[in-house]
């Protein structure tokens, strides 16, 4: 199964009451928020709406099992650790089971970690967050290039 991983890039100020929704109901409240989505229709037309606020992407199991491991929370804001999941899931590694969720396997609530990935700013920059990244931005569709822009937010 095909996830994208879907980061806010720009604030609250002046969005539109329909985007603002829609960002509510993908779980991004604040700017370098991160979650995961599945790839399918409902939440490809929600992507498409918040495309203008929004960098989203493929995500691969390097990066899945990166964000896990440093900002991936339990409740009380607890780390995530090998032990932990090991004990929750039968992985023996946080490696093993970000490639098992990709491959449609398992699923992060069966971690029971908290669903939104708070990011640090990215290290170095961003390029542009008012343009669209074919035109030399960071806003909307990235493909694999999202996890460069992860791997700087980590």
């Amino acid at each position: 199964m095909k996830y994208y991983a879907v980061v806010r890039l720009r604030g609250q100020h002046d969005i539109h009451r329909k985007i603002r929704d829609t960002l509510k109901m993908l779980r991004l409240h604040k700017k370098y928020h991160c979650v995961l989505v599945p790839e399918n229709e409902s939440y490809l037309g929600m992507l498409q709406k918040v495309k203008d606020y929004v960098a989203y992407g493929e995500i691969n199991a390097e990066v899945l099992a990166e964000l896990i491991r440093n900002r991936g929370r339990l409740t009380g804001n607890r780390r995530v650790s090998d032990e932990y999941v090991k004990e929750k899931t039968g992985y023996d590694s946080i490696e093993e089971f970000a490639k098992a969720v990709l491959e449609g396997k398992a699923k992060l609530s069966d971690l029971e970690i908290k669903p939104v990935f708070r990011l640090h700013p990215p290290r170095g920059g961003l390029r542009n967050i008012k343009w669209h990244f074919k035109a030399g931005g960071e806003l909307g569709y990235q493909g694999e290039s999202i996890n460069n822009l992860l791997y700087k937010m980590r």
